[in-house]
């Protein structure tokens, strides 16, 4: 009955991680699209940025949410890891993880853990300044502000590097995230081969069109 009930509790944590990671992965999109918007056209971006960053809707509904979402996945992450080496010390000494899996998916933790610290730098860069700008400064709305502040912020070649750097790592963490959320969630029918192809193309478009914006803002600046 105990072992019972510590599967159910295991996978419902995985489901809880799944869910919450599919969760992340819209507002990667919809993050990705408004910066691609700075490509073509600083004033869309501009326009865009400044709804997003005075609608309180977003600032104090969703954003919370999403804030939440971001704690809980990777607290959700590091409980799942611990456990799965805690059960198995010995197995995974003697393992050839490398030849059964990808190194993506044996170090789920590595990758994960790098794009929390990058989270982190991003929230440096342009989170606690808004915060700062708006509600601590109490500085007047400028609607033309948000393409200026983040093309300098890929001036320096150091933060672009360890921009692109970051996005290598969450290309391959939601290569192997995506594909695991649905088994995860016990999602395996007709349409599984396509949500596979379409978790692949993600994985791939979503981080290597942010390095391109990086890489973009900093040879044009």
């Amino acid at each position: 009955m105990a072992k019972s009930a510590l599967l159910k509790s295991s996978i419902a944590k995985k489901v809880a991680m799944a869910l919450s990671g599919l969760f992340l992965m819209l507002f990667l999109a919809q993050h990705f699209f408004i910066n691609m918007t700075s490509v073509f056209s600083p004033d869309t971006f501009n326009s865009i940025s400044h709804f997003m960053g005075n609608n309180p809707l977003v600032q104090f509904v969703i954003q919370p949410i999403l804030i939440v979402g971001v704690i809980f996945h990777f607290i959700m992450g590091f409980v799942l890891d611990f456990k799965n080496r805690s059960a198995r010390p010995i197995a995974y000494a003697k393992n050839n993880g490398a030849a059964n899996s990808s190194w993506a998916s044996r170090n789920m933790i590595i990758t994960g853990s790098v794009i929390l610290a990058f989270l982190g730098l991003h929230f440096y860069d342009f989170w606690f300044p808004e915060m700062v700008y708006k509600y601590v400064e109490g500085s007047p709305l400028d609607a033309t502000r948000y393409f200026h502040e983040l093309a300098e912020k890929f001036e320096s070649p150091v933060r672009t590097a360890l921009y692109c750097i970051s996005f290598v790592l969450l290309s391959l963490h939601l290569k192997h995230g995506f594909s695991s959320s649905f088994q995860s969630v016990g999602f395996n029918n007709k349409y599984s081969k396509g949500l596979k192809n379409f978790g692949l193309a993600f994985a791939f478009i979503i981080p290597f069109g942010f390095i391109f914006i990086a890489l973009f803002h900093h040879f044009n600046h």
